[in-house]
Order: structure tokens, then C-alpha cells, then sequence
């Protein structure tokens, strides 16, 4: 009988790996290392002192390659499973996370927050239904209703009207991309940075503080023989002139969007339709609205769902103040500046309650593949 090689020191490890103990073992210790690793990470990130530079390498790489090696151990503990297990459990390893994120950031806080909404301003007496009553009959709150309705339509409409309106005009150009890209452009600025620009556009000091001051629009009514106007203090068209904010950065996205669906339009059904005597109205409302109708109405809904949760661009130009107060806006100062924890969360509550059956629809859309 011949004797049979020595194993390394290596293979014996590996060998001693695949069996029942070691592969137990490691599927402990490998996680453990693993949260050990993200854990050092978070310390490192929340109280070290080292130069700017060195923390966003760090958190750069430890965001990164800390959501590679989870999803990695985890798909290797997986594997280690027999086949139909390794079938069953996959798809988790790739939606587990995304789903244990949704449960902790937003289904616990929106619990929290409803048990919230029952209690008084300290967050530790029950008064049932009494900040509802508030949020449906105090004159701020009813406001800030008034004015998110007016938002949902006139921000609404406008911004998907103009982008399917640009949508379709630029299209028949040779400069469309050019065209296409300016009307773009405000998606790039953030809402806060959109309302500190059409501050200045807004902008208005009277005579009696020295010399006036004035921005964009009142030079032009001056220049055309008007008289310069506080433009933001005048309710209740100070609220327009705060929509036309949120067209100038919606009417980008709408276009882009619609764009894309009239394009997959097939030109020999709108071919087919000029041939047949139809005028550019008549195509335009009864080939293409019909046939992008899915995407459109899509469209909609998004920036429904945008003009319901409006705060940035109000908080910016007027604070809420002079009638141009918003539901999240006052959510905002009643948790912030009045420390009214009980009527903010049913604020939030009530908002949540509004955006709800829009992202149903949203949601009804896409899983039948009809959005876009």
C-alpha cells in the first residue's frame, strides 16, 4: 500500500472548510468580520478628525465597497446551501436590503408617527383626535390647503402643458437638441438654489430706505412705463409668481418625458393620418394625445405628487408668510419652530394620506408596462 501525499498546511484548511463544522463556523465568522468592517467604517466616518479629503475617500469607498461586500457574503452564505434553498433565498439576498432600508426608514417612522399624531405637543399625553381637528379647521392649515390645490392644478398644468407643447414644436427643428437642452437646464439647479435665483428676479426695496432696488421683472415693468411692485407681499398672486418657479423647473422633466413617447409614436400611423386630410390640430389631439396618453397622465401624477410636498421653493421666497403658506411648509414650523410634535405628525399624516392614492395609480401604471 502505497503512502498517500501529505496535504499543505493549505489544503487541510480548505478541506477542513467544506465540512459540516467549518463551513458552520464560517458562515458565523465571515458575517461577523463583514459587520466589523461597515461597523469601523461608521466610527470612523462619525468622529474622526483626519482632513476633508481623507473622509470622502473613506466614505466613497466604505459606501461602495461595504454594499459589495454585503451583497457578496451574503450570496456566498447562500451558495453554501443546498440547490432548492440557494433558489428559494437568492432573490432575497438582492431585495432584502432595499426592503429592510424601506422598513426601517420609512415604514417605523410613519408608525411612530401616526402614534405622534394622537398625542399633545410633548409627545407624551393621549389627546385622540384633537391635532386632526386642527389640521382640517385652523385658518393657517385651511390656507395651506387653498394653496397646495392651487399649486396641483396651476403648477400641474402648466408644466406638462408647455412640456408637451415644446415636446411637439421642437421636434420639427434642426436646432432641437440645442432647444431641448435649454429648456432642460433648471432640473440641474436644486429647488432651494431655483428660489434663491428667482429671488433676485422678484426682487423689490422700496424708495423710502434709500435707493430702489429692484430686480429682473420690476426693471421690465419699468421699462415698459409701469411701476415697480413688491411682487411676493401681494396675495394672492404672489402664489403665481411662486408657480411659475415650479414650471420653470418641471417643464424640463415633462418635456424630456413626453418627448420620448411621441418619438415612439410610428410615423406611418401619423403619415397615414395626413394623407387622410387631417390638419396638425387634428393629429396632434386625435393620434398623438390618445397614443402617449399612458405616459401622459404618468407625467401628471409625478408632479402631483412634487406640487403635494412642496416646501423648498415657499420656504425660500416667502416662509409661508403674506398667504403663500404650503402643507409641508407648515409641518415644518410647527415641529421646528413651535415644537408641536403632535399636530406636525398629523400634518404629515394628513400629507401622506393626500399623496397616497396618486402613487397607487403611479404604481397600477408601471406594473401593467404602460408608463412609458
Amino acid at each position: 500500500m502505497q503512502n498517500q501525499p501529505r496535504l499543505s498546511a493549505g489544503d487541510q484548511i480548505l478541506n477542513w472548510l467544506t465540512t459540516g463544522v467549518g463551513r458552520l463556523l464560517a458562515s458565523i465568522f465571515v458575517p461577523l468580520v463583514t459587520f466589523l468592517v461597515l461597523w469601523r467604517g461608521f466610527i470612523f466616518l462619525r468622529d474622526s478628525n483626519a482632513p476633508q479629503f481623507i473622509i470622502v475617500v473613506v466614505a466613497i469607498v466604505w459606501g461602495v465597497g461595504g454594499v459589495a461586500l454585503l451583497y457578496g457574503v451574503s450570496n456566498w452564505l447562500v451558495e453554501k446551501l443546498s440547490g432548492e434553498w440557494v433558489r428559494r433565498l437568492q432573490p432575497f439576498i438582492f431585495i432584502g436590503p432595499a426592503i429592510a432600508i424601506l422598513f426601517w426608514y420609512l415604514f417605523l417612522p410613519t408608525i411612530r408617527t401616526l402614534i405622534l399624531s394622537f398625542q399633545d405637543g410633548l409627545g407624551r399625553n393621549f389627546v385622540g383626535i384633537e391635532n386632526y381637528i386642527f389640521a382640517f379647521t385652523d385658518r393657517v392649515m385651511l390656507e395651506a390647503f387653498r394653496n397646495n390645490l392651487l399649486w396641483m392644478v396651476l403648477g400641474t398644468g402648466f408644466s406638462v402643458g408647455l412640456g408637451l407643447l415644446i415636446a411637439v414644436l421642437a421636434d420639427r427643428t434642426p436646432f432641437e437638441k440645442v432647444y431641448k437642452a435649454i429648456i432642460f437646464m433648471p432640473m440641474a439647479i436644486s429647488f432651494v438654489g431655483a428660489g434663491v435665483i428667482w429671488k433676485f428676479v422678484y426682487a423689490y426695496r422700496g424708495e423710502g430706505v434709500g435707493i430702489q432696488e429692484i430686480g429682473l421683472l420690476n426693471a421690465i415693468v419699468i421699462g415698459l412705463g409701469g411701476k415697480a411692485q413688491p411682487w411676493l407681499l401681494l396675495p394672492p398672486i404672489n402664489n403665481l409668481f411662486l408657480i411659475v418657479i415650479m414650471v420653470w423647473l418641471q417643464t424640463g422633466y415633462a418635456m424630456v418625458i413626453l418627448s420620448s413617447a411621441i418619438k415612439g409614436i410610428p410615423s406611418e400611423l401619423l403619415e397615414a393620418a395626413r394623407v387622410d386630410g387631417a390638419n396638425e390640430f387634428q393629429v396632434f389631439f386625435q393620434i398623438m394625445v390618445p397614443t402617449i396618453q399612458s405616459t401622459l397622465l404618468t407625467v401628471t401624477t409625478t408632479i402631483v405628487i412634487f406640487s403635494l410636498k412642496l416646501f423648498d421653493i415657499v420656504r425660500v421666497m416667502t416662509g409661508g408668510n403674506y398667504g403663500t403658506n404650503v402643507i409641508a411648509n407648515e409641518f415644518y414650523l410647527q415641529q421646528f419652530t413651535y415644537n408641536h410634535s403632535g399636530r406636525a405628525s398629523a400634518i404629515a399624516i394628513v400629507l401622506l394620506i393626500a399623496v397616497i392614492p396618486v402613487m397607487i395609480y403611479n404604481l397600477r401604471q408601471f406594473r401593467e408596462r404602460r408608463a412609458f
